[in-house]
């Protein structure tokens, strides 16, 4: 009989000024080795409102690509009501943020990541200042 297991566990990334994207595969991995599920879920979620996770292939022409999208969707130069309230510079890494989510799930088999040939998770700063991020993971699956 199989039991499903939880497992929970986080790193912490250092970025640089927003928009920063920084490729966290081998950190993910090395988390799924160290909690000896072989076939299950691992959920990754950002701590704070201007950092986002997303998979892309993590190369530069994407990763600019990205970096253009994200501008354009919710450019610094524009009026922002957070702006109003806290005069922190920021408004916009908050929309950034939201739009592309907190967190993302991977699936789990055979002991690693399923993830497709040119598909690795990122972590993303938006904030107009560097940022410590941590990542909180949860895991459940069968050992």
């Amino acid at each position: 009989m199989d039991y499903a297991f939880v497992y929970t566990d986080h790193i912490d990334v250092s970025l640089k000024t927003g928009i920063d994207i920084v490729d966290i595969s081998s950190q993910l991995q090395q988390t799924v080795a160290g909690s000896k599920i072989i076939n299950g879920n691992l959920n990754a979620t950002v701590i704070g409102s201007t950092g986002s996770i997303t998979t892309l292939e993590y190369e530069p022409g994407v990763v600019q690509d990205l970096k253009r999208a994200i501008h354009t969707l919710a450019p610094q130069h524009l009026e922002y009501e957070h702006e109003k309230a806290w005069h922190d510079g920021n408004g916009h890494s908050h929309v950034q943020a939201a739009l592309l989510g907190p967190s993302v799930s991977l699936p789990i088999r055979n002991g690693r990541l399923a993830l497709g040939t040119w598909q690795q998770p990122v972590i993303i700063n938006h904030d107009n200042k560097a940022r410590k991020r941590r990542i909180e993971i949860t895991i459940t699956g069968i050992k």
